[in-house]
């Protein structure tokens, strides 16, 4: 066995640098000496041999975890503790009910987590269905077809138009072979291939001797040997780096579970203080005291607050989806509020992966295009001025040129404009379009006679064409490099339509304007076709050509993409750029989308030299990274979190999802996105649209405020609850309320309640806030003192409530009923009052609510009618029916609260106002 195979399955060392000779720095006939090929292939005995010896040519099947390991992970939270001892509590009070409700939040909980766990083996189910299914090989001197996993180091693969590549393969003959791998390398236009040897060093994208597994020949043919397969491919590479990468838990998850694992302290230490105290210092019957704890218990656990969680993230969830969002996993949609850095592909996210002319020098004058992709409508500018084509000729004269020495056709799409052919020639038919041709009639009037077609190695295309009314009087039409065309060409055609000598200096520096904006740069010539001429002579064709005028072409930004990065920084964002293009066309974009710093640019190889301390403060520093690998982009993004950043990012490239899966929010694009991306992402946007992105982070923000309002009103409901109980306890009083009046509170009223301030709208400054700090802990001071004074006043409404009810005489059933009724008037203000926890809420806005809040409070204050006077409700939780007085009473009650809750919001904005004004 050549000792040459591990060398062919060993690219990269495995610190992931290239060793010494890396294929692509090989020349073709080394390569094949290298792996001990043969000029006529491999034999089959040989090809079984090297299977045998290096298996098959798949993804290797990663370990994952069974069904009852993950299920059993996801029960493993102390939130889902705190609700089975809820669960249970309510079950030995017999409230089976009830205790169907809380486990109905368990099983919902668990069963959305369940789900989610397979996400990272669906990303690699994705990667391995790019894998091409059937190839073309040598084998022996004969082609033959076979399935592209029997492939083996060695084999000789031919590849044509329309072929997905293999394997990873040294490329030892091209003939006009282009391949598509922007989702490898992040490049809107395809990659020209050719048999020439790249410098050892070369990024991925610049390899152009090579071609790897997954991507897509758009042009030509070739033959390739292979020197990878399986997992030692580029994209199986890829799969690995999605393999191991560590998913981080969202920020919202990690507060819930510190604060329920706080919560959880303090209710089982105040619970066990109380029945020590009951039973040694006041001697309460032990069967008694036990039944009063468990009602202290079921107080103080806020059963509502996981239904609120679920219910408020999977409102946010309908919006974004609305908006053309999917979010794949729930609690990503409240992460994105925390995102401070955003980290963007550039192909396909922040530009429309689609091709334009962007500049166009005819007869020495520069003209700007304007449009959008491939659509074929736009405006030509000189120097800022609208220009009409029609009065241009030298610019029809090069449209023309450039729509009949072209080979792509456009068609119109419910999604847009799609080309037909090579992207770049699909670009150059819009242009003709907005110059004024109409692209059927147009080449309908001409006969193509011939064509040379575009080689790498001649670098342009000819083609002969006659017009169809003449009947004779031919024309050639050439396109191509410019520095191939400069040397074609003896003269130009100038400003005044004749034509003078061609002077190479300037227009190499006209190209070099071009190029410096980012722009792929086409030239295109034409003379009139010799007498008889019907044929293209290769060596005939540059005579007597006559330099037309330049194209520059750009993957253009998106016009919303440039507003959204705009309202990003307003919400202090940072946005960063990570491509796989060239450093010239991502600084180019980044400058036309507005980013920050767009001619600082750190390309791969700077990145390599740098170590994690060197990185950590450039990553802050630079908003711009070209040429990157998936490996960068994984680096750049931990360097990002390890200073304590949220980080989303987005991407459509199968060489994007190892840093989507790394991100606290990876975000795929749905329509051209890779099925790679998608199942790594967190989001997937529908639309490929920036922008929505930009709506995600605002709609995450509102999530979380609403979210912050929900446990803003439950927690002083149920701090209440339990103060009113321990003091009756303590105090030895007679409890103002009952366990399984409270089961109804909680479980019917405040959940309720709670859940309509998901509704509520963003607030005015939502988007102009610098992101929350991920570390805050939901507890913060205003939140706690917020409870404590809320808790206080509930506990004397409460007691107040029923001490008033057994002061007129009533029996302590109808001092309880009027207390629940006082506790849930109470929960009604309170909700006008935390819609707006620094604003007031007594103005015309706030006592209208929304339809939600309203819709709300009409059922709560239903049901409380109905427990209040329905006999069966009286009979299940020993409520009794209240006259107007008592009912006047509670409804007071919730007045006063909602009273002193304005006050305390004016003492406190005057107390800031002080501080600042200090």
């Amino acid at each position: 066995m050549p000792a040459a195979f591990d060398e062919a399955h060993s690219l990269r060392s495995p610190s992931g640098e290239a060793p010494a000779d890396p294929w692509h720095a090989l020349r073709p006939k080394e390569a094949l000496e290298r792996l001990e090929v043969p000029p006529h292939g491999l034999s089959d005995e040989e090809a079984a041999r090297r299977l045998a010896a290096h298996g098959p040519n798949r993804l290797p099947q990663p370990k994952t975890r069974g069904p009852l390991e993950r299920l059993f992970a996801q029960i493993n939270s102390v939130l889902i503790y705190i609700l089975l001892v809820a669960a249970a509590v309510t079950a030995l009070l017999g409230h089976w009910i009830d205790t169907a409700v809380i486990l109905a939040v368990v099983v919902a909980n668990v069963g959305i987590g369940f789900v989610q766990e397979g996400r990272a083996e669906a990303a690699l189910e994705a990667i391995r269905g790019m894998l091409a299914p059937r190839a073309a090989a040598l084998r022996g001197g004969r082609r033959v077809g076979l399935p592209g996993e029997e492939l083996v180091p060695g084999d000789i693969v031919l590849v044509e138009a329309g072929d997905r590549v293999p394997a990873d393969l040294r490329v030892v003959e091209a003939r006009n072979l282009r391949i598509e791998e922007a989702a490898l390398t992040g490049e809107s236009v395809p990659a020209e291939k050719s048999v020439h040897p790249v410098d050892a060093q070369a990024q991925l994208g610049d390899r152009v001797s090579m071609a790897y597994s997954g991507t897509m020949v758009t042009a030509g043919s070739g033959r390739g040997v292979v020197v990878a397969t399986g997992g030692r491919t580029e994209i199986g590479r890829i799969s690995g780096l999605i393999a191991g990468v560590q998913e981080l838990t969202t920020p919202l998850l990690r507060q819930i579970d510190a604060f329920a694992r706080i919560l959880a302290v303090v209710i089982v230490g105040a619970a066990a203080a109380v029945l020590a105290f009951g039973w040694f210092v006041r001697g309460y019957p032990f069967d008694e005291l036990f039944i009063a704890v468990v009602g202290l218990v079921v107080a103080a656990i806020p059963e509502g607050l996981p239904a609120l969680l679920t219910i408020t993230l999977a409102i946010g969830v309908q919006g974004m989806a609305r908006r053309k969002a999917v979010v794949r996993r729930m609690p990503a949609i409240e992460t994105l509020g925390a995102v401070a850095v955003i980290c963007s592909d550039k192909t396909g996210t922040l530009t429309r992966n689609e091709m334009m002319a962007a500049t166009v020098v005819a007869g020495g004058v520069a003209y700007e295009v304007s449009g959008e992709g491939y659509a074929p409508e736009g405006r030509f500018t000189r120097d800022g001025s609208d220009v009409d084509p029609a009065e241009e000729p030298l610019l029809a004269d090069l449209a023309r040129a450039a729509l009949l020495c072209n080979d792509a056709a456009l068609t119109r799409t419910e999604h847009g404009w799609r080309v037909e052919g090579d992207p770049m020639e699909g670009a150059l038919v819009a242009l003709a379009a907005k110059a004024g041709f109409d692209a059927h009639a147009e080449r309908a009037a001409w006969t193509r006679l011939d064509a040379v077609p575009f080689d790498a190695q001649h670098r342009f295309m000819a083609t002969l064409d006659r017009p169809v009314e003449a009947g004779e009087g031919a024309y050639v039409f050439v396109k191509g490099a410019p520095e191939r065309l400069f040397t074609m060409c003896e003269t130009a055609r100038g400003a005044d339509g004749r034509d003078a000598p061609l002077d190479r200096a300037a227009w190499h520096d006209e190209v070099e304007r071009i190029a410096a904006k980012g722009q792929r740069v086409l030239a295109f010539a034409g003379r009139p076709a010799a007498g008889g001429e019907d044929m293209l002579d290769f060596d005939e064709v540059g005579t007597g050509l006559v330099l037309l005028g330049l194209v520059g072409m750009i993957d253009p930004p998106r016009e919303e993409a440039i507003a959204a990065v705009a309202e990003c920084h307003a919400a202090g964002i940072d946005v960063k750029m990570i491509t796989g293009d060239h450093a010239a066309t991502a600084s180019a974009i980044a400058r036309a989308l507005g980013l920050d710093r767009p001619d600082d640019v750190l390309g791969g190889r700077d990145l390599d030299t740098l170590d994690d301390e060197a990185l950590a403060v450039r990553v802050r520093e630079v908003d711009v990274f070209a040429r990157t690998s998936p490996e960068h982009k994984i680096r750049l993004v931990s360097a990002l979190q390890a200073q304590g950043l949220i980080v989303a990012m987005t991407g459509d490239g199968v060489n994007d999802a190892p840093a989507l899966k790394r991100a606290d929010v990876g975000v795929a694009m749905g329509r051209k996105g890779s099925e790679a991306a998608k199942e790594a992402a967190d989001v997937v946007l529908l639309d490929d649209n920036f922008a929505t992105l930009e709506a995600a982070v605002k709609a995450g923000r509102t999530v979380y405020d609403n979210l912050r309002k929900g446990i803003t009103f439950l927690l002083p409901i149920n701090g209440g609850e339990s103060a009113s109980l321990v003091i009756a306890l303590l105090a030895g009083l007679s409890l103002p309320i009952m366990a399984v009046q409270i089961l109804w509170v909680n479980m019917v009223s405040s959940v309720v309640l709670a859940v309509s301030l998901a509704f509520e709208p963003p607030e005015p400054d939502v988007m102009r806030r610098r992101p929350r700090d991920p570390g805050k802990r939901i507890l913060d001071a205003f939140l706690v003192w917020r409870v404590l004074f809320v808790s206080g006043l509930f506990t004397a409404g409460i007691f107040g409530a029923y001490r008033w009810g057994l002061a007129q005489g009533h029996e302590p059933e109808v001092a309880r009923t009027i207390a629940v009724n006082a506790l849930v008037s109470m929960e009604i203000f309170y909700l006008f009052a935390v819609r707006y926890l620094d604003s007031p809420s007594m103005t015309l806005r706030g006592a209208l609510g929304t339809p939600a809040v309203l819709i709300v409070v009409g059922a709560v204050t239903t049901l409380q009618l109905a427990f209040t006077y329905a006999p069966f409700m009286n009979a299940v939780f020993v409520s009794r029916p209240l006259g107007w007085t008592e009912m006047a009473v509670a409804l007071g009650i919730g007045v006063g609260v909602l009273v002193m809750l304005e006050a305390e919001k004016l003492v406190r904005r005057g107390v800031v106002t002080l501080r600042g004004g200090a």
